[in-house]
Protein backbone atom coordinates (compact mmCIF):
# COMPACT_ATOMS: atom_id res chain seq x y z
CA UNK A 1 0.00 0.00 0.00
CA UNK A 2 1.23 3.42 -0.88
CA UNK A 3 0.15 6.74 0.96
CA UNK A 4 0.27 10.16 0.18
CA UNK A 5 -0.28 12.91 3.04
CA UNK A 6 -1.24 16.18 0.79
CA UNK A 7 -1.48 19.47 2.94
CA UNK A 8 -4.00 21.37 2.05
CA UNK A 9 -3.74 25.23 4.36
CA UNK A 10 -6.76 27.30 2.37
CA UNK A 11 -8.80 24.18 1.33
CA UNK A 12 -12.76 25.44 2.88
CA UNK A 13 -13.65 22.88 6.10
CA UNK A 14 -17.54 23.37 4.47
CA UNK A 15 -18.83 22.60 1.30
CA UNK A 16 -19.91 25.46 0.67
CA UNK A 17 -17.91 26.85 -2.44
CA UNK A 18 -17.92 26.60 -5.85
CA UNK A 19 -17.09 23.82 -8.23
CA UNK A 20 -16.45 26.25 -11.02
CA UNK A 21 -14.38 28.12 -8.72
CA UNK A 22 -11.30 25.63 -7.32
CA UNK A 23 -8.56 27.79 -7.82
CA UNK A 24 -9.48 30.63 -6.18
CA UNK A 25 -12.67 30.44 -3.60
CA UNK A 26 -11.95 26.97 -2.48
CA UNK A 27 -8.09 27.73 -1.72
CA UNK A 28 -6.10 25.87 -4.55
CA UNK A 29 -8.59 22.80 -4.40
CA UNK A 30 -7.98 22.55 -8.16
CA UNK A 31 -4.27 21.51 -7.19
CA UNK A 32 -5.05 19.20 -4.54
CA UNK A 33 -7.43 17.43 -6.87
CA UNK A 34 -4.63 17.34 -9.50
CA UNK A 35 -2.61 15.32 -6.67
CA UNK A 36 -5.59 13.43 -5.93
CA UNK A 37 -6.13 12.18 -9.29
CA UNK A 38 -2.26 11.52 -10.18
CA UNK A 39 -2.13 9.37 -6.66
CA UNK A 40 -4.92 7.32 -8.59
CA UNK A 41 -5.58 6.80 -11.94
CA UNK A 42 -4.24 5.30 -15.10
CA UNK A 43 -4.77 4.87 -18.46
CA UNK A 44 -8.12 2.83 -18.21
CA UNK A 45 -8.18 2.37 -14.35
CA UNK A 46 -7.58 2.90 -11.33
CA UNK A 47 -4.59 2.14 -8.32
CA UNK A 48 -6.25 -0.34 -5.84
CA UNK A 49 -3.34 -0.23 -3.18
CA UNK A 50 -3.05 3.23 -2.95
CA UNK A 51 -4.58 5.69 -0.06
CA UNK A 52 -4.14 9.38 0.09
CA UNK A 53 -5.38 11.55 2.95
CA UNK A 54 -5.99 15.32 2.26
CA UNK A 55 -5.66 17.59 5.69
CA UNK A 56 -8.21 20.27 5.32
CA UNK A 57 -6.88 23.18 7.23
CA UNK A 58 -5.64 20.58 10.28
CA UNK A 59 -9.59 20.29 11.20
CA UNK A 60 -10.25 17.08 8.99
CA UNK A 61 -8.69 14.68 7.22
CA UNK A 62 -10.40 12.78 4.10
CA UNK A 63 -8.83 9.86 3.52
CA UNK A 64 -9.36 7.94 -0.02
CA UNK A 65 -9.24 4.42 -0.46
CA UNK A 66 -8.65 3.13 -3.93
CA UNK A 67 -10.04 -0.46 -3.09
CA UNK A 68 -13.02 0.74 -2.59
CA UNK A 69 -12.99 4.38 -4.37
CA UNK A 70 -15.93 4.77 -6.83
CA UNK A 71 -16.73 7.96 -8.80
CA UNK A 72 -13.43 9.22 -9.18
CA UNK A 73 -12.60 10.56 -13.04
CA UNK A 74 -9.60 12.27 -14.70
CA UNK A 75 -10.62 15.92 -14.09
CA UNK A 76 -10.95 18.34 -11.43
CA UNK A 77 -14.28 18.82 -10.80
CA UNK A 78 -15.19 14.93 -10.25
CA UNK A 79 -12.33 15.08 -7.93
CA UNK A 80 -13.21 18.29 -5.99
CA UNK A 81 -17.00 17.02 -6.01
CA UNK A 82 -16.07 14.25 -3.96
CA UNK A 83 -14.46 16.55 -1.67
CA UNK A 84 -17.86 18.65 -1.20
CA UNK A 85 -19.98 15.62 -0.69
CA UNK A 86 -17.30 14.49 2.43
CA UNK A 87 -17.75 18.10 3.95
CA UNK A 88 -21.55 17.69 3.89
CA UNK A 89 -20.94 14.87 6.09
CA UNK A 90 -18.45 16.44 8.34
CA UNK A 91 -21.06 16.40 11.28
CA UNK A 92 -21.38 12.18 10.73
CA UNK A 93 -17.64 12.25 12.20
CA UNK A 94 -17.91 11.70 15.74
CA UNK A 95 -14.59 11.33 17.97
CA UNK A 96 -12.28 8.46 16.58
CA UNK A 97 -15.12 7.59 14.15
CA UNK A 98 -15.49 8.63 10.12
CA UNK A 99 -17.97 9.99 8.32
CA UNK A 100 -18.59 7.31 5.73
CA UNK A 101 -20.05 9.68 2.49
CA UNK A 102 -19.44 7.70 -0.63
CA UNK A 103 -17.74 4.33 -1.29
CA UNK A 104 -14.22 4.72 -0.13
CA UNK A 105 -13.93 8.16 1.35
CA UNK A 106 -13.65 9.01 4.74
CA UNK A 107 -14.24 12.17 6.89
CA UNK A 108 -12.19 11.99 10.26
CA UNK A 109 -12.46 15.21 12.81
CA UNK A 110 -8.41 14.85 13.18
CA UNK A 111 -5.45 17.27 11.68
CA UNK A 112 -2.37 16.27 10.39
CA UNK A 113 -0.25 15.22 13.71
CA UNK A 114 -3.54 13.29 14.71
CA UNK A 115 -3.01 11.76 10.95
CA UNK A 116 0.40 11.39 10.74
CA UNK A 117 -0.19 9.03 14.68
CA UNK A 118 -2.73 7.23 12.95
CA UNK A 119 -0.91 5.65 9.71
CA UNK A 120 2.60 6.15 11.19
CA UNK A 121 3.02 2.63 11.56
CA UNK A 122 1.81 1.47 7.96
CA UNK A 123 5.15 2.45 6.82
CA UNK A 124 8.23 5.08 6.78
CA UNK A 125 6.81 7.93 6.16
CA UNK A 126 8.75 10.47 3.50
CA UNK A 127 8.60 13.62 3.44
CA UNK A 128 9.14 15.25 -0.29
CA UNK A 129 10.97 18.23 -0.50
CA UNK A 130 13.52 19.77 -2.22
CA UNK A 131 16.42 20.00 0.66
CA UNK A 132 15.93 15.81 0.61
CA UNK A 133 18.27 12.91 -0.24
CA UNK A 134 18.21 12.05 -3.94
CA UNK A 135 15.66 9.21 -4.09
CA UNK A 136 17.27 7.43 -6.99
CA UNK A 137 20.21 6.75 -4.19
CA UNK A 138 17.64 4.90 -2.11
CA UNK A 139 16.62 1.06 -3.03
CA UNK A 140 13.13 1.01 -3.71
CA UNK A 141 12.22 -1.79 -1.41
CA UNK A 142 13.15 0.67 1.53
CA UNK A 143 10.10 2.64 0.39
CA UNK A 144 8.43 -0.16 0.18
CA UNK A 145 4.17 0.73 1.87
CA UNK A 146 5.55 4.35 2.22
CA UNK A 147 3.58 7.20 3.24
CA UNK A 148 4.36 10.49 1.09
CA UNK A 149 3.91 13.50 2.64
CA UNK A 150 4.02 17.17 0.51
CA UNK A 151 2.43 20.11 0.59
CA UNK A 152 0.48 22.59 -1.21
CA UNK A 153 1.02 25.61 -3.01
CA UNK A 154 2.75 26.61 0.19
CA UNK A 155 5.52 25.54 2.16
CA UNK A 156 5.42 23.34 5.22
CA UNK A 157 4.63 25.90 8.38
CA UNK A 158 7.24 25.99 11.40
CA UNK A 159 5.05 23.59 13.33
CA UNK A 160 4.49 21.06 10.17
CA UNK A 161 8.05 20.69 9.96
CA UNK A 162 8.67 19.93 13.49
CA UNK A 163 6.20 17.33 12.97
CA UNK A 164 7.52 16.15 10.29
CA UNK A 165 10.98 16.02 12.07
CA UNK A 166 9.78 14.05 14.49
CA UNK A 167 7.73 11.54 12.20
CA UNK A 168 9.41 10.99 9.29
CA UNK A 169 12.19 8.74 8.39
CA UNK A 170 13.10 9.81 4.93
CA UNK A 171 13.47 13.12 3.96
CA UNK A 172 13.78 13.08 -0.34
CA UNK A 173 14.22 14.78 -3.26
CA UNK A 174 12.91 13.65 -6.66
CA UNK A 175 14.59 15.55 -9.28
CA UNK A 176 16.56 18.92 -9.70
CA UNK A 177 13.71 20.99 -10.41
CA UNK A 178 11.05 22.45 -8.17
CA UNK A 179 7.43 20.45 -8.83
CA UNK A 180 4.40 20.67 -8.45
CA UNK A 181 2.57 17.97 -6.02
CA UNK A 182 1.11 16.14 -8.87
CA UNK A 183 3.99 15.83 -10.39
CA UNK A 184 5.77 14.61 -7.74
CA UNK A 185 3.23 12.30 -7.18
CA UNK A 186 3.99 10.84 -10.98
CA UNK A 187 6.80 10.32 -10.68
CA UNK A 188 7.29 8.66 -6.95
CA UNK A 189 4.69 5.92 -8.52
CA UNK A 190 7.31 6.06 -11.73
CA UNK A 191 10.15 5.15 -9.66
CA UNK A 192 8.25 2.58 -7.30
CA UNK A 193 6.65 0.97 -10.12
CA UNK A 194 9.65 0.27 -12.20
CA UNK A 195 11.91 -0.51 -9.04
CA UNK A 196 14.16 2.53 -9.26
CA UNK A 197 14.33 2.91 -13.39
CA UNK A 198 15.09 -0.87 -13.89
CA UNK A 199 11.98 -2.94 -14.75
CA UNK A 200 10.10 -1.83 -17.71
Amino acid sequence: MRQFVLIGHDVPTDPDFSLDDLAGGAGRLDALCRSITAAFVTSHGIREDVRVHLIAQDEYTITFDGSELRRLNPDERSTAALVRTALEHREDAIGALPAEPSPGVELYRRGFEATLEAIADDGPIVQLHEDGDAIADVRPEALADAVFVLSDHRDFTDEEAGLLEEYADRRLRLGPQLLHADQAITIAHHYLDTAGYERF
